[in-house]
């Protein structure tokens, strides 16, 4: 594993669709940004933050996840989710994670993922 150290921070983009709704994921009955759609957005910051710092050998895989829904996104609403690192325990990589619509906060939390190679894993 290269070098992981805190304060690495990865962001992703998206425009909320019809497929990112609670009712597009069965998660509820508005047209809003669905929960589970804002988990996967802080999952793919988290990765982005790694980047290419780990070896073509291994991969992270989320663990934990504690995230807070704050604010309803409506469809066509530029959200951006952000990941930091916050604590490197060996294979264990904590981070602080947020989703922002422009000046809301839509989501908070931590996330953690775990470094495994990927030869065997799930086996």
């Amino acid at each position: 594993m290269d070098e992981i150290t805190t304060g690495l921070r990865g962001v992703v983009t998206a425009v909320v669709g019809i497929e990112d709704t609670a009712i597009a994921f069965g998660s509820g009955d508005v047209e809003v940004l669905a929960t589970p759609r804002v988990v996967a957005m802080v999952e793919a910051a988290a990765l982005a933050a790694l980047g290419d710092r780990l070896a073509i050998s291994s991969t992270s895989v989320g663990t934990h996840i504690d995230l807070r829904h704050l604010a309803p996104s409506l469809i066509g609403a530029v959200v951006t989710a952000s990941a930091e690192v916050t604590a490197v325990e060996r294979r264990t990589i904590t981070f602080s994670v947020e989703a922002h619509a422009g000046d809301v906060v839509v989501a908070d939390g931590t996330h953690t993922r775990v470094v495994v190679r990927r030869e065997g894993f799930g086996s």
